[in-house]
């Protein structure tokens, strides 16, 4: 990862993209590998409380949603956070919240699904309590490099006891591209979650398309992780 340790990217890049247009990392269908390992997250529990670190406007939530769950999200983009609700016609209505300044909550009218518009490092159990589930898929791919020990810390101090973390990672050749997202390798997960998760890959696939060698790539992996409080 040395060729992208130092890669820093501030967020208001993250905000101008959402604002450009430019959201390639934007899907516009459920993500097939949470699809296929949904099971194994909800281990047969009913309304599982999700979150979604900066989740966008990932179709996802309202997948979820519509399966008796409920999501909590964090995006820095107002805009990406209108767009999902408008997109799927939910009705929804803004709060400020009191402790983080600065910060709004856009809440759909049933209760089901909250979006934070703040910096993700001022989010905290405190605003939102502990998760049954969270889906990382464009997450620890995307912060930067450098805030990874602090973005590990904060996973785990939303992770209540029975929480599964499904974790969504890129491999390919970072000597290539810059970033992001980011090359995330096995050990990184290892070295950043392993000392309060157990880990078990779940699955891997060729995730190359044409568009990556426009990044100069010739190959890209995906993998996704699931990841499991420690028993104390």
């Amino acid at each position: 990862m040395t060729s992208q340790a130092n890669r820093v990217m501030a967020l208001s890049e993250w905000e101008d993209r959402w604002h450009e247009g430019r959201t390639g990392f934007h899907q516009p269908h459920v993500h097939k590998l949470l699809e296929n390992n949904l099971d194994k997250v909800l281990c047969d529990r009913k309304d599982v409380r999700f979150f979604f670190p900066l989740c966008g406007k990932a179709v996802d939530m309202k997948w979820l949603v519509d399966k008796g769950h409920s999501v909590v999200g964090v995006e820095i983009s107002e805009k990406a956070i209108k767009q999902f609700f408008e997109e799927h016609e939910v009705a929804y209505a803004e709060e400020t919240v009191s402790a983080i300044p600065g910060a709004k909550v856009f809440k759909s009218s049933d209760g089901k699904i909250s979006m934070y518009q703040c910096d993700l490092y001022k989010f905290s159990s405190e605003v939102a309590g502990q998760f049954g589930a969270i889906w990382d898929r464009g997450s620890l791919v995307a912060i930067n490099p450098c805030d990874r020990p602090r973005y590990a810390a904060l996973i785990a101090s939303l992770m209540d006891k029975n929480c599964k973390y499904l974790l969504d990672t890129l491999l390919y050749n970072p000597e290539l591209y810059s970033g992001p997202p980011f090359f995330v390798s096995d050990e990184d997960v290892k070295n950043l979650f392993g000392p309060s998760c157990d880990i078990q890959l779940l699955e891997e696939t060729d995730a190359f398309q044409e568009r990556h060698k426009q990044w100069g790539l010739d190959s890209l992996t995906e993998k996704v992780h699931l990841l499991s409080p420690k028993a104390n």
